[in-house]
């Protein structure tokens, strides 16, 4: 099958290059969502979450932190439970308690990262993970409430967020460029390869031949399309944007619906759960509380998480297939 230059142009180099600006622009703007700290107002969030969570004053301390810094949120957890103001219990609550902020700091940037990638499709995907956030959080409460004593709810959260006010307007777009260029290489690093392998085996009917393998040995799964196993094992292989690039590759060409798209995302996300603990969680965890307590977080973190993110998307497919 001869590729002229029109082919390659039309079905490759201009899709390439406008996803790439695409990635650009998404990143800066997703940077400079996260210097405003747009976030600030769900800080208003935290008191009657934490009053109806029986939080002390130090675990709404720390959750108004993690609107700005998770590493700071756990550090002043670590430091009240040393000090024996928190026990085991509460630490452990506060800590998963966290898991909302944190997911506020970070979802401007996984969104408009994800957005020129599957497009309209990215509010789908992130709008699911918002809902298994917001389920995390008040199974989290729920749990503070039937097993934490009554006391009386930090008052202070307002004002723990207001010292945290960001610079000037100049300062946030310096650093959000300063952050694009650090991680825009690697994003393109992980992107262009991926999508240049899609594009060939697409027009080399690679997909094609692999759905008739499913069909003729493998037929309980061949209901599956079978290039959704390649978004999710680029997902497990590498990372969430190599993921989004095989993607955004298959939705450009029409070969997966959208709903599809979302399932293979969720699916891998949830599939790399133990990479990413170690990668991501295991380091600075290790850090900030000693051995057997971080491991016991950790493993706490994910297992809540991945449970969640498993119901939402069972949910969901059920309701689009």
């Amino acid at each position: 099958m001869t590729l002229s230059p029109e082919i390659l142009w039309n079905g490759l180099g201009w899709p390439l290059i406008r996803l790439i600006l695409f990635i650009s622009l998404g990143l800066l703007v997703g940077n400079i969502v996260e210097g405003l700290r747009w976030t600030r107002a769900m800080g208003r969030l935290a008191t009657p979450l934490i009053h109806a969570g029986r939080l002390k004053d130090i675990s709404g301390a720390s959750f108004a932190m993690a609107f700005f810094s998770g590493v700071a949120a756990n550090s002043m957890l670590s430091e009240a439970y040393e000090k024996g103001d928190i026990s085991d219990r509460e630490l452990l609550i506060s800590n998963l308690f966290n898991s909302l902020p944190t997911y506020f700091l970070h979802m401007p940037t996984v969104f408009f990262i994800a957005a020129p990638f599957i497009g309209s499709v990215a509010f789908v995907y992130v709008g699911l993970t918002f809902i298994a956030a917001i389920l995390r959080t008040g199974a989290i409460v729920l749990w503070g409430r039937m097993t934490l004593p009554p006391i009386e709810c930090c008052s202070d959260v307002m004002g723990r967020l207001k010292e945290q006010e960001p610079g000037s307007f100049s300062a946030i777009i310096t650093k959000a460029v300063k952050r694009l260029k650090k991680r825009l290489p690697r994003v393109v690093f992980i992107t262009v390869p991926i999508y240049v392998a899609f594009f060939f085996l697409r027009r080399y009917g690679v997909f094609t031949d692999f759905q008739s393998w499913l069909s003729g040995h493998l037929s309980f799964l061949s209901w599956l399309n079978p290039q959704i196993f390649g978004i999710i094992a680029f997902s497990l292989a590498a990372e969430f944007t190599a993921g989004l690039a095989a993607a955004g590759s298959l939705l450009s060409a029409g070969t997966l619906e959208p709903h599809s798209i979302v399932l293979a995302l969720m699916a891998g996300n949830i599939l790399s759960t133990p990479m990413r603990a170690l990668r991501h969680q295991l380091p600075y965890y290790a850090g900030i509380f000693r051995g057997k307590i971080a491991l016991k977080l950790i493993l706490c973190n994910q297992l809540l998480r991945t449970t969640s993110l498993l119901l939402i998307g069972i949910v969901y497919y059920i309701l689009t297939f």
